[in-house]
C-alpha cells in the first residue's frame, strides 16, 4: 500500500530541508526536576548528535537548589546514559554538549533573579554569536507560568520587535479549565507575542501523529472515503498500563479528563477530523483543527449523562504485580470521586461527518499501554455471499497506532483458501521495519521546531479554550449528578463495564489492541 510519510530526519513538518537552528541560549526553568532529565536534556543530546544544533549553543538550567556547574552536568549526564533511548551515550557528544551546559540558582518568584539571569545570558562564553536569541522553557508546576512569564518580561527578557528570536515553552497542563486558561493566555500574550508562545503536547511530537496529514492529504486512495457516507465511526484510544503512582496529589485535582481528554485525546480528533487546510503553513493546519472543536456543540447535561462514562480503578493485578485501588494511593482520598478513566461520545456537526460518532477513552492501570485511532467503515452488503457465509461481511478497519510500535494497518474480507467463506485479514505498514531513518522522539522534534519558530505542531490559544470548553461542561455535568461513588474496574482490565455498554447501546463494540510487530 503506498503511503506518504515524512522524513523523520526533518525537523519541520512542511519542509524537505530543515531550517538551521540559529545559535540560542536555552533556559529550562525547572532544570532538577524529572521532565529535564527524563526528556529535555536527552532531546538535545540527540539533536547534537544528529547535527542539528549549532556549536554556539547554550543551556542554562534555572532551579533553586545551590549546585555548580559541574555538579549539574553530572546529575544530567547520569540521566541521560540512563533514559537515552539509543545506547550507549556518544560520550565525545555529550561532552561537547555538556561544555555548554550552566547552571542558575533562582526562585521562579523573584523578580531579582530574573534581572540576574538576564545578566548572566549576556557574560555567557557563546553569548557573541548567540546575541539576545533566547528560548524559555517552562517545566516547572502549572502555578508558575504566569510568574515566569510576567517576571520575564520585566528583566526585558520578553518577545522584542527587531527581528531578535524570544520564544516561550509552556508545558502541560495549560489551566485546570477554560476560566484559568483564558486568564493563562491573557497573561502569556502580554509578555510574549502568540507566535512566540509554543504550548507543548507531546503527542504532536510522534511520528504518526504528523503523519495522519499526509496519510491523509498526499493519498488519493483514503481522502474520497474519510466522511459519513463511507466510515460507520471512529474509536479513539489512550490507554495507559501505570497507575498514578507518585502522582496522586496531582491526579486527585486533574482526573483523567483533565489530565488526557482536554490534551492528548482532542489532538488525536482533530487531526483525524480536520478539513484539508489550505497549505501546509501552521496557521491553516491550526485554522482547521479549532474549526473541528467549534463544530462541536456544547453538551447538554442530557447528552453527557448519556454519553459520558467516568471510572476508577479498584485494585488488582498487571504482569503478576499487586496494584492498590485508586483509593488506596499516596496522597488520595480515600473517598475520592476523581476519575482515572473516562469514556465518551462526541458528533461533529458539519457537511463530512455528519451522524458519524467519535468514540474517546482514556485510563490507567489497563490491560496494556497504547495509543491508536480506528477507522471503521461501514459494513458492506452480504446478499452476495449469504448462500456461502452465515455470518455476515466483516467492517473494513484503519487502523493507526501511535505507541507502541508505530504503523498503520488495514482489514479487509479475503476469501479463505479451500472454503466458500470470507475472513478477516491485515495489511500492515511498521515505521521501524519500513524505514532506515532514525526516528526521533517526540521532543526532539518540538524542541527543534520551537527553535526555529515552526509552530505548526503546537496547541494556538483558541484551540486550547476550545478543547476547555468540552471538557468543562463534561465536569459541569459530573457535578450536577451529585453522585456518592463511582463505578470501578479492575487492574488490568480494559476498563469498567459502562465503557463497553457505551458503544454495545449503538450496536458497536471497542476493539481490541492488538500487538503491531515491530
Amino acid at each position: 500500500m503506498s503511503i506518504a510519510i515524512i522524513d523523520p530526519a526533518c525537523p519541520a513538518l512542511i519542509s524537505e530541508h530543515p531550517a538551521q537552528v540559529p545559535p540560542t541560549a536555552a533556559v529550562i526553568f525547572g532544570a532538577t526536576g524529572d521532565l529535564t532529565h527524563r526528556k529535555i536534556v536527552p532531546a538535545f543530546y540527540h539533536l547534537a548528535k544528529n547535527g542539528l544544533l549549532p556549536d554556539d549553543f547554550a543551556i542554562i538550567g534555572f532551579a533553586r537548589r545551590p549546585k555548580s556547574d559541574d555538579e549539574f552536568r553530572k546529575d544530567l549526564g547520569d540521566a541521560l546514559r540512563q533514559f537515552s533511548h539509543t545506547k550507549p551515550v556518544d560520550e565525545e557528544v555529550w561532552k561537547k554538549l555538556s561544555s555548554h551546559i550552566y547552571y542558575f540558582q533562582g526562585e521562579l518568584d523573584d523578580p531579582e533573579a530574573y534581572k540576574r539571569l538576564a545578566e548572566k545570558l549576556k557574560t555567557l562564553p557563546e553569548s557573541a554569536k548567540i546575541g539576545e536569541n533566547y528560548l524559555f522553557y517552562l517545566a516547572t508546576s502549572p502555578e508558575y507560568f504566569g510568574q515566569a512569564a510576567q517576571n520575564l518580561a520585566a528583566a526585558g527578557l520578553a518577545s522584542k520587535a527587531d527581528g531578535t528570536r524570544r520564544r516561550l515553552i509552556v508545558e502541560k497542563p495549560f489551566g485546570s479549565d477554560l476560566k484559568s486558561a483564558q486568564e493563562l493566555n491573557r497573561t502569556l500574550q502580554a509578555a510574549f507575542a502568540e507566535k512566540d508562545i509554543f504550548r507543548i503536547d507531546h503527542y504532536l511530537g510522534k511520528e504518526t501523529v504528523q503523519n495522519l496529514i499526509y496519510f491523509r492529504f498526499a493519498n488519493s486512495i483514503y481522502e474520497p472515503l474519510w466522511n459519513h457516507l463511507y466510515i460507520d465511526h471512529v474509536q479513539i484510544t489512550v490507554a495507559e498500563q501505570v497507575g498514578v503512582e507518585s502522582r496522586g496529589g496531582y491526579y486527585e485535582h486533574a482526573g483523567a479528563a483533565r489530565d488526557m481528554l482536554q490534551n492528548h485525546l482532542f489532538q488525536l480528533f482533530t487531526l483525524t477530523a480536520m478539513e484539508a487546510p489550505a497549505s501546509l503553513d501552521a496557521e491553516s493546519i491550526r485554522d482547521e483543527k479549532v474549526k473541528v472543536l467549534r463544530s462541536i456543540p456544547t453538551p447538554s447535561l442530557s447528552f453527557l449523562q448519556k454519553n459520558v462514562v467516568r471510572a476508577q480503578y479498584g485494585g488488582g493485578y498487571i504482569n503478576n504485580k499487586p496494584i492498590p485501588s485508586y483509593r488506596q494511593e499516596e496522597k488520595v482520598a480515600h473517598d475520592s470521586l476523581t476519575e482515572t478513566f473516562v469514556a465518551a461520545r462526541f458528533e461533529i456537526d458539519n457537511w463530512r461527518w455528519h451522524g458519524v460518532p467519535f468514540y474517546l477513552r482514556t485510563g490507567k492501570a489497563l490491560a496494556t499501554q497504547f495509543t491508536e485511532i480506528n477507522i471503521v467503515f461501514k459494513r458492506p452488503p452480504s446478499v452476495l455471499f449469504a448462500a456461502s457465509s452465515e455470518d455476515r461481511l466483516r467492517r473494513n478497519t484503519l487502523r493507526i497506532r501511535i505507541q507502541p510500535n508505530e504503523g498503520i494497518s488495514i482489514k479487509f474480507n479475503a476469501k479463505v483458501p479451500g472454503k466458500a467463506e470470507s475472513e478477516a485479514v491485515d495489511m500492515a505498514f511498521l515505521y521501524r521495519s519500513g524505514f532506515d531513518h532514525y526516528l526521533p522522539e517526540a521532543y526532539e522534534r518540538l524542541i527543534v521546531d520551537a527553535l526555529i519558530g515552526e509552530s505548526t505542531l503546537f496547541t494556538r490559544s483558541d484551540e486550547v479554550e476550545q478543547a476547555w470548553r468540552l471538557v468543562d461542561s463534561i465536569k459541569s455535568a459530573w457535578a450536577q449528578q451529585g453522585a456518592r461513588d463511582l463505578p470501578l474496574y479492575a487492574c488490568g482490565s480494559m476498563g469498567p463495564v459502562e465503557s463497553d455498554q457505551l458503544l454495545e447501546k449503538d450496536g458497536r463494540f471497542w476493539i481490541r489492541p492488538k500487538e503491531m510487530a515491530s
